[in-house]
């Protein structure tokens, strides 16, 4: 077996290549040893491989003394609901995101419903490392019980936070793409209780995705395609499990990733002003707007623990991050895709104009994002040598290396969930984010050689 792909942020592999029952049963055991044998949310995406997981983890869980809250197919945010509603210890989904269809992992999230932090995460590694596991005896060991209402506690509370009669009056027409994920569930279900006139594209929970399902321009053409044929105010994309929304307005014209934290923030700034925080990857509009609404703006590290840290610590109103991740604390520290949709539509309804005509008022930016596959081992190296070539820019290391000018920025940092590196440039216009990206990828590129 190969090995799997294992951070602070939990795990990710291929099924039957770096995944097996043995490891997924102790990373349970580890979990439960780490929760104390207490309250378990569990969740998954659609996944056809899901179920595997499921019950290799739950041995671990059961040996420990989980109480295990079965939520079965559910979604992430939902997850992270879910987890201080019913007062449990931690939570745990099962999901790949954006992963192919053969790939599957665990995300863990702490008691106040948010994914590990580096606190958190180094003592699973280390519980992993060590298996000194907290096993119990036949009188202790834990017991599954199904969640009746899943969906329920997530619903009520997007729907308290918009106006539901505004939203309702205007009869949305909303192409929804599920992309056979777990959005599948809640998503018509939330769309449909704010009224909408609803077409859903991959509404069956089952994995088996019908386009690539990152939720990306060169993946949605079937979205945009059918919010054009049918007339549609609006169409919404969720990556498999649904913490990421991408947005197609009214002529089919997908808008982008970026730009749905970006309206999401100016909705929320609009409503209860505050701090904003994004990651160092996140397009500079989130900064823009927070000017606009005279609230302070940070910026985090790449990755949803660190924003929720730094939010967190900021008392911030609103974050997130520019792959299509609100994280709202009011609904919980968790990216929501279902609360970006409610924000949109709520903004829709008040302003009752199209969505191009929102975008419009946006400040613009052109972002690119690209990746290559090479040794992520390389990226110090890559990393000297953009410092030399743009030695004119302001560097900032910590996440990667990110270079700042006046107009314009690039980012080259290694995922911690694919053995990739990630480069990301943005600037006022497309030509110029795409040569600095290009010109970036060829200096990690020859890094590597």
């Amino acid at each position: 077996m190969k090995p799997p792909i294992l951070s602070i942020s939990g795990l990710r592999g291929v099924v039957g290549e770096s995944l097996d029952p043995a490891y997924l049963t102790d990373f349970g055991c580890a979990l439960g040893t780490l929760w104390g044998g207490g309250t378990v949310i569990l969740s998954r995406d659609g996944r056809e491989t899901g179920p595997l997981l499921k019950h290799a983890v739950l041995a671990g869980l059961i040996a420990t003394g989980c109480r295990v809250l079965d939520a079965d197919i559910a979604s992430t945010p939902t997850c992270g609901v879910l987890v201080p509603h019913h007062g449990a210890a931690g939570g745990l989904q099962i999901t790949a995101s954006h992963n192919p269809r053969e790939w599957n992992g665990l995300k863990p999230f702490r008691p106040e419903g948010a994914v590990f932090d580096q606190a958190w995460g180094e003592r699973l590694l280390e519980l992993l490392r060590t298996r000194q596991f907290r096993l119990a005896d036949c009188s202790g060991l834990g017991r599954i019980e199904p969640l009746a209402d899943p969906h329920g506690p997530h619903l009520r509370k997007v729907l308290a936070e918009v106006d539901v009669a505004k939203i309702r009056s205007r009869r949305f027409r909303v192409v929804l793409d599920c992309t056979h994920g777990a959005g599948a569930l809640l998503g018509p279900t939330l769309l449909t209780e704010l009224g909408c006139q609803l077409e859903v594209q991959g509404g069956v929970p089952d994995g088996r995705f019908e386009h690539t399902p990152e939720p990306t321009e060169q993946n949605l053409g079937g979205l945009c395609a059918a919010v054009r044929e049918r007339g549609a105010d609006v169409g919404f994309a969720l990556d498999p499990d649904a913490d990421r929304l991408a947005i197609v307005d009214g002529r089919g014209h997908y808008i982008g990733e970026e730009l749905t934290l970006a309206l999401c923030v100016d909705r929320v700034l609009r409503t209860r002003r505050g701090p904003v925080v994004v990651n160092g990857s996140t397009s500079r509009v989130i900064a823009d707007i927070a000017a606009r609404h005279n609230c302070a703006f940070h910026r985090s590290h790449v990755g949803e623990a660190n924003v929720v840290e730094k939010m967190r610590a900021v008392n911030a109103a609103i974050g997130g991050e520019g792959n299509g991740g609100l994280i709202d604390p009011r609904m919980g520290w968790v990216r929501d895709s279902f609360a970006a949709m409610a924000y949109v539509l709520d903004e829709l309804a008040r302003r009752e104009q199209p969505l191009t005509d929102w975008v419009a008022t946006l400040p613009v930016y052109h972002i690119v994002k690209d990746k290559v596959q090479c040794d992520p081992e390389s990226v110090p190296e890559a990393c000297d040598r953009l410092r030399d070539r743009f030695a004119d820019a302001t560097p900032t290391a910590g996440d990667g290396l990110r270079l700042d000018w006046s107009d314009r920025w690039v980012q080259v940092r290694k995922s911690n969930t694919e053995p990739i590196v990630r480069v990301i440039a943005e600037a006022p216009n497309a030509t110029t984010a795409r040569t600095l990206c290009d010109e970036t990828l060829e200096i990690v590129r020859k890094a590597a050689r």
